[in-house]
């Protein structure tokens, strides 16, 4: 994975409210954290250093190495589920497949709701409540902005 990639990663990280990020390509893995520290970057040899790349004044991201899959849990205030990024909605976990809920199904805190995919990558957004669904405010492959609203609870 070439450096630029791996600075508009960290971008996109600083820029939203994604607090967690992992993108692997051709063998390299790279994973970005949200914290109140300055941002470092570990590359995948044996003995990674620390590389300051940019910092904001509330939030910076930081990379590591590492491979787990990232997820990102959206607020729910007053039953609005807003997108924690800009991106394609998804509503399925993969075409072909069932959406992982429907209008008027019953969840519980936890629960996958929907995906939102920035630059290939693939943010699972979860229930911060228990409820049930009363509408899909976005449609299924649209390009959402962060903050927008794309679920309601009843």
């Amino acid at each position: 994975m070439d450096l630029e990639k791996i600075k508009k990663l960290i971008e996109f990280v600083g820029s939203s409210r994604v607090s967690e990020l992992t993108v692997s390509q051709e063998g390299t893995t790279v994973r970005i954290i949200r914290e109140n520290s300055a941002v470092s970057l570990q590359s995948p040899s044996p003995q990674p250093q620390p590389v300051p790349v940019a910092q904001t004044a509330s939030e910076t991201p930081r990379a590591e190495e590492q491979a787990p899959a990232s997820t990102v849990t959206a607020p729910v205030p007053s039953g609005i589920v807003a997108a924690p990024s800009f991106g394609l909605f998804h509503r399925a976990p993969s075409p072909g497949t069932p959406p992982f809920v429907e209008a008027g199904d019953e969840v519980r805190h936890g629960q996958e709701l929907f995906i939102i995919e920035a630059m290939k990558v693939f943010n699972t957004v979860r229930a911060e409540r228990s409820g049930r669904i009363a509408r899909f405010i976005a449609n299924d492959g649209e390009d959402v902005e962060l903050g927008q609203p794309v679920l309601e609870f009843e």
